[in-house]
């Protein structure tokens, strides 16, 4: 059934790091009852999810990962007549994301002794892409004449060209020069494949502890910034959604909460009173 899956999962061209949560979620749904998924129904799938909402805690990324591995199981896989209401996605959290100011990206940018490490930060913020974007990024992938840098089988696999920024196709070249990576840009040490995410993470956390960045710092924040520098810049929301590879424009539009240069520059009207501030 596992074999059943994943072969439904490759015909869909699905991406291989979802192949992998999807069958780790279900793998975890049976394993919790002891049963193949095959035998298991409705009844099951809900107590599962309320398993993991009250008893594990489990974030809204891993519930909602578990319903798409559900009903990508049963309606694909299964063909079983489980009505998809009876597996519900939970309630979606609007939450903001974390945006380092300017200076805090140039100390971030900054902090790196690996010149790989200051170079795959660079191309987060400075090309706005994933973190596995960026780790499959290939030398072929730079166009310097155009400035362009191409994104090949992204999210969802799909091709894009982003910017790529004077500065960075500078540092770029300093890092090719110093390392002369072969296949991938970002290669491992035996340069057989590009680095992992985890690898990426931990150059962004070690970089920001080194920078003295007191918030919580990770690949994709720099991200964020780009987005939402740009807007700050006065970049319309649809070339920005074109650059990011969002297929929603809705996806983009939350930067608008966080990029509102109209909300950010209004004064209070505290700031109106005569208070005076008590004396210590």
């Amino acid at each position: 059934l596992r074999q059943r899956m994943l072969e439904d999962l490759q015909i869909r061209h699905y991406s291989p790091t979802t192949i992998r949560l999807y069958l780790h979620s279900v793998a975890e749904f049976a394993r919790h009852f002891h049963k193949p998924p095959d035998q298991l129904g409705p009844e099951q799938i809900r107590q599962y999810q309320l398993f993991l909402i009250k008893d594990q805690q489990a974030s809204q990324s891993t519930c909602v990962q578990l319903v798409c591995a559900l009903r990508f199981l049963y309606t694909h896989t299964l063909r079983r007549k489980i009505e998809i209401e009876r597996i519900p996605f939970p309630r979606r959290e609007r939450k903001l994301p974390l945006i380092l100011s300017r200076e805090e990206v140039r100390a971030l940018l900054e902090a790196p002794a690996k010149l790989r490490d200051r170079a795959v930060l660079a191309v987060l913020y400075g090309s706005g892409l994933r973190v596995a974007e960026a780790a499959q990024l290939k030398p072929r992938d730079i166009d310097a004449r155009r400035n362009v840098l191409w994104v090949r089988q992204g999210k969802g696999r799909k091709d894009r060209q982003t910017l790529l920024p004077e500065k960075l196709l500078e540092l770029l070249r300093l890092y090719w020069r110093a390392e002369r990576p072969g296949d991938w840009l970002f290669p491992t040490r035996d340069g057989t494949r590009p680095v992992g995410p985890k690898t990426v993470y931990l150059a962004c956390r070690n970089a920001a502890h080194a920078a003295g960045i007191s918030k919580a710092v990770h690949p994709h924040s720099l991200r964020h910034a780009f987005a939402t520098h740009l807007l700050e810049a006065g970049t319309n929301l649809r070339t920005i959604q074109i650059l990011l590879g969002h297929a929603n424009l809705e996806t983009t539009a939350r930067y608008l909460q966080v990029a509102d240069i109209a909300v950010r520059s209004t004064s209070s009207p505290l700031d109106s009173l005569d208070l005076k501030l008590p004396h210590r």
